[in-house]
């Protein structure tokens, strides 16, 4: 990026931006003006909702600095097209490529407008920046980065798909750069797996708004998995690349707007759905149902002991299932959090205690994975397996404490040895010292008889 005296700020500025300035605005009518001065790196640009990284240096036109990323010696990043910046900046920097510098002048509608931004902008002030991106990318969906979305349309209105919503989408699949699927296809969102849609593209529904276009990259674990798809010439553990319009959806009615009659049938068909989902070896599809059912009636009361015995005996099966889905998923801390659920309603169930007990045992809480199977023993002396579990925990514990015995003798014998080699030369070096003054002393006797 050039230097701040490269930056010239004037009326002459002005002038040189009426002449060679290019239009970035999406109406065209002037308001940010750019001119590049070092060219990016030939390819693909940032889209709608991209998380771009660049560094600026923002001026009046009298040549005062407003602002810099320079300075502070941190660039800064922002989602595109958000609104999370000045007008100028989501229009500039979407025509732009990695690595690219350029100039822009932003007429004040497109930067602090009439109030300005005090102290450091006044009202009306039209601004020069310069800019150079370092860096983008898609916006990601997923917690474990596994969906990332790279809007290329953006839809209508605020609204969006929610879980048990229909959707009408048209799809095209790519796996290594080839074409395997396209088509246009109604789906349930929470349940795209009936019309072989990957989990990804049924995740990302809920992002989405009506007329938009997005590229969806999606690690395997969102896509075909392990098992991949043979139908579709496509292998396991591949990632692939959807692009995705959603052309029209109907919304599914909001836990709010059901009574808690329509919640009760509702959930007999979603746990149903789940358990398909379950067998079949779907385990996060099945979790959207079971979730589902929990968003439904976690808050509900019910009214008479019939109904709050059916909300109890749904929440307590949901939550179970969940944490069975996710021990098979080996995602542990959830598995915990969902047995706690249930303990919370019923503090003897056995199943609850059992897969907390798998969990904690499996992240090494030998202790508390103990304490979990001897409570299932209090609950049921007959659970067979509870009993194996407990000497498993055992062997463990010994096995642990026998590894940590020999990490730590280990250690001392290194701190024995280090100290005796220390110890050796420090003696050294003292026996050096004793010896040198003693020829010393000879020396100086002998001067002195000498003399």
């Amino acid at each position: 990026m050039t230097t701040d005296q490269d930056l010239s700020v004037d009326q002459s500025a002005v002038a040189l931006f009426a002449v060679k300035g290019i239009d970035v605005t999406s109406s065209k009518d002037k308001g940010v003006l750019k001119i590049v001065k070092v060219q990016g790196v030939d390819g693909d640009r940032p889209m709608l909702g991209d998380r771009v990284t660049l560094h600026y240096t923002g001026k009046l036109l009298n040549g005062q600095k407003v602002d810099s990323s320079l300075d502070r010696k941190e660039p800064f990043s922002f989602s595109l097209g958000k609104g999370q910046v000045i007008k100028a900046w989501d229009s500039s920097v979407m025509t732009m490529q990695k690595g690219e510098v350029c100039s822009l002048l932003c007429r004040p509608d497109y930067a602090y407008g009439a109030p300005g931004n005090p102290p450091k902008v006044p009202p009306n002030s039209t601004l020069l920046f310069e800019v150079e991106l370092l860096d983008f990318q898609g916006e990601m969906l997923t917690e474990d980065g596994g969906v990332m979305r790279r809007i290329k349309t953006k839809g209508e209105g605020f609204t969006n798909p929610n879980d048990g919503a229909t959707v009408d989408v048209h799809l095209e699949g790519r796996c290594e750069g080839q074409l395997f699927d396209s088509r246009d296809v109604c789906f349930i969102v929470g349940e795209a797996q009936d019309k072989g849609v990957p989990l990804g593209v049924d995740r990302a529904m809920e992002k989405m708004q009506k007329g938009e276009c997005c590229l969806l990259q999606l690690k395997s674990k969102y896509g075909f998995g392990r098992e991949g798809k043979p139908e579709l010439k496509i292998g396991p553990n591949k990632d692939m690349l959807y692009e995705v319009t959603l052309r029209d959806f109907k919304k599914a009615k909001e836990s709010w707007e059901m009574d808690l009659k329509e919640k009760l049938e509702l959930s007999v068909e979603v746990k149903h759905k789940g358990n398909q989902y379950f067998k079949a070896g779907f385990l996060q599809q099945a979790i959207i149902q079971y979730q589902r059912i929990v968003s439904w009636l976690e808050m509900e009361c019910g009214v008479g002991e019939e109904q709050q015995r059916k909300i109890q005996e749904f929440l307590l099966l949901s939550q179970l299932n969940l944490a069975l889905c996710y021990l098979r998923l080996q995602e542990f801390s959830h598995v915990v959090d969902n047995c706690n659920k249930v303990i919370e309603l019923d503090a003897t169930n056995e199943k609850a205690l059992y897969r907390r007990g798998e969990a904690r045992l499996c992240r090494n809480e030998f202790s508390l994975a103990m304490a979990d199977f001897r409570q299932v023993l209090q609950v049921n002396p007959l659970n067979r397996a509870a009993r194996a579990q407990i000497t498993i925990c055992q062997h463990k514990v010994r096995e642990h404490q026998e590894r940590d015995k020999k990490i730590y003798a280990n250690m001392f014998q290194k701190f024995a040895e280090h100290d005796k080699k220390v110890g050796k030369q420090k003696r050294r070096k003292d026996e050096s010292v004793k010896s040198n003054g003693e020829v010393g002393s000879k020396r100086r006797r002998r001067s002195q008889e000498n003399s």
